[in-house]
């Protein structure tokens, strides 16, 4: 049987989660913070922090399609439950997976296992205003040839 998408249980706000990682990007030196909405909902937060190369900017948005798709599909497997399954507790998920993420992510930051610019490199704005992740997959991912894996 399938597992159940993580936090999938969560009563926590959405404003309550978006507090909380507020919170983490400041302790760990966020200049600046935004959240972007659509109709109301918050939809990413984006931040302005110091990096090795500079104040860089960065995006982690919230795909609550993504997450009620697969609380939707879930339920049809008998995984979770139906009163799981609305377009509020999507949301409430995805952003408590955002925390949970970022939360890892800045803990192998602090350990010194990792730099800001390795784990959030995705997710950092170019000039076009799309996350890297999101510019590099419109251009198919091109970069430039290179070395594999024993060549």
């Amino acid at each position: 049987m399938p597992k159940a998408i993580l936090n999938y249980t969560t009563g926590i706000s959405v404003d309550k989660t978006l507090g909380e990682i507020m919170s983490m990007l400041a302790k760990s030196g966020a200049r600046s913070l935004q959240v972007d909405y659509d109709q109301g909902s918050p939809v990413g937060i984006q931040f302005l922090i110091a990096t090795k190369f500079g104040d860089r900017g960065f995006q982690l948005p919230a795909n609550v399609e993504g997450v009620h798709r697969t609380l939707r599909k879930q339920y049809d497997q008998r995984v979770v439950q139906l009163r799981f399954t609305t377009k509020d507790q999507a949301a409430r998920v995805a952003w408590r997976i955002i925390k949970d993420w970022l939360e890892a992510q800045l803990a192998l930051i602090e350990a010194g296992m990792a730099q800001l610019e390795e784990v959030m490199l995705p997710w950092m704005l170019h000039d076009s205003g799309q996350t890297l992740f999101q510019f590099m997959e419109s251009h198919q991912l091109a970069l430039p040839a290179g070395k594999g894996v024993g060549r």
